[in-house]
């Protein structure tokens, strides 16, 4: 096996449940070196859970996570941080009183390879213009759109220099220009040699985007290949859609 096709992240009978609810049930899945892999289902299907279980938001009840080989579990958030992986909220969580570049900076300032302040600032102005938001860059956190601090998110996310890019939702509510540069603006991330796991419900992007998809619903995997396949898959559009025809709809 070559390097692009190890595993770089291994999810093995991850379980969280909170109180009788169990949110996540038994969730195994691999995901290979420099692909982009979709992690989809309705809402409510724990998917956001499984990334705070990796994230070390919360602590798992059961189950392994292992990246590049070594087990994450039991560690801390900043320690996953400074192993390489990164991550956007589906609850946007940028510093409403620092500005775009500082929010930005802290990301390249405490991430995998802590900086000094100055080559800090120069390399968060330069992920300020990829991501879209040049002569932003000194307005505050709470002066920005929300899809504006959606880019300065991800920017942060990338100051950290992470092989594992974990996005919750960061292409949901742009406009259809807005997604064609959001979904270009994914692409060049991976050519870059970033491994990015989405959830995400907007299909046209996942068809667009991933290798490889993982369904999910009532905390469960019920599927898992490539978008097509999982697309049309009639126990996918039964969690989807409440039928099992529709095939279209569900890809839309």
């Amino acid at each position: 096996m070559t390097r692009a096709q190890e595993t770089l992240l291994g999810v093995s009978g991850l379980r969280k449940a909170f109180g009788g609810l169990v949110a996540v049930r038994d969730i195994s899945f691999e995901i290979r070196r420099g692909t982009i892999a979709g992690l989809i289902g309705p809402n409510g299907s724990g998917k956001t859970t499984v990334l705070n279980l990796i994230t070390a938001e919360f602590p798992a009840d059961a189950g392994s996570v292992r990246f590049r080989g070594e087990e994450l579990l039991g560690r801390r958030s900043f320690e996953i941080c400074r192993a390489r992986i990164a991550r956007t909220f589906q609850l946007v969580r940028v510093l409403p009183g620092m500005t775009a570049l500082e929010n930005v900076m802290l990301g390249r300032m405490f991430g995998a390879e802590p900086a000094r302040p100055a080559p800090a600032e120069h390399e968060a102005e330069a992920l300020i213009a990829r991501v879209g938001l040049a002569g932003r860059a000194h307005m505050y956190g709470a002066q920005l759109t929300y899809i504006d601090q959606k880019r300065v998110e991800l920017a942060r996310a990338l100051a950290t220099r992470p092989q594992l890019l974990l996005l919750d939702e960061w292409l949901a509510g742009l406009n259809p220009t807005e997604l064609q540069v959001g979904i270009e603006l994914i692409r060049q991330i991976r050519k870059d040699g970033v491994t990015i796991v989405m959830i995400e419900h907007v299909m046209e992007a996942i068809r667009a985007l991933c290798d490889t998809c993982v369904v999910m619903n009532a905390g469960e995997k019920i599927a898992e290949g490539t978008p097509d396949a999982v697309l049309s898959n009639p126990q996918v559009m039964q969690a989807y859609l409440g039928t099992d025809t529709g095939a279209e709809d569900a890809a839309a």
